[in-house]
C-alpha cells in the first residue's frame, strides 16, 4: 500500500499563495488517481480536487475552481496542490490521497492517506 506525506502547508494572509506537495512511495503511484481533501474543526472531510493517473484530467470543488491547480510528476512520485487567492473559509488541514478508482471524489473511494498539512489563513 501507498504512504503518503504531505508538505507545504503554513500560515498565510487572504489573498496569498501556497503550494502542497505529496510524496508517495511504492510503484503503484503512476497508475494511481490522486485527490486532495481538507477538513475544518468540526466539519466533515470534504474534496477538493482530483487528478487521473497520466495527469491529463482533473476536477475540482466549485468552492476552489478557477482557485486551486491540481498537478502531478509521475517521475518524482509527487502531487501537488497551487493555491491561489486564498481564503479565510480555505483554512483546513489538507490530506493527500490515493485511489485504483476512476476519478473519484468521495473519501470513501481512496485507499491510501496522507497525515495532512495544516493551512491557516488569515483575514
Amino acid at each position: 500500500q501507498a504512504q503518503l506525506v504531505e508538505s507545504g502547508g503554513g500560515l498565510v494572509q487572504a489573498g496569498g499563495s501556497l503550494r502542497l506537495s505529496c510524496v508517495a512511495s511504492g510503484r503503484t503511484f503512476s497508475s494511481a488517481d490522486m485527490g486532495w481533501f481538507r477538513q475544518a474543526p468540526g466539519k466533515e472531510r470534504e474534496f477538493v480536487a482530483v487528478i487521473n493517473w497520466d495527469g491529463d484530467s482533473a476536477d475540482y470543488a466549485s468552492s476552489v475552481k478557477g482557485r486551486f491547480t491540481i498537478s502531478r510528476d509521475n517521475a518524482k512520485n509527487t502531487v501537488y496542490l497551487q493555491m491561489n487567492s486564498l481564503k479565510p473559509e480555505d483554512t483546513a488541514v489538507y490530506y493527500c490521497a490515493a485511489s485504483i478508482l476512476s476519478m473519484p471524489k468521495t473519501a470513501g473511494q481512496y485507499g491510501a492517506w496522507g497525515q495532512g498539512t495544516q493551512v491557516t489563513v488569515s483575514s
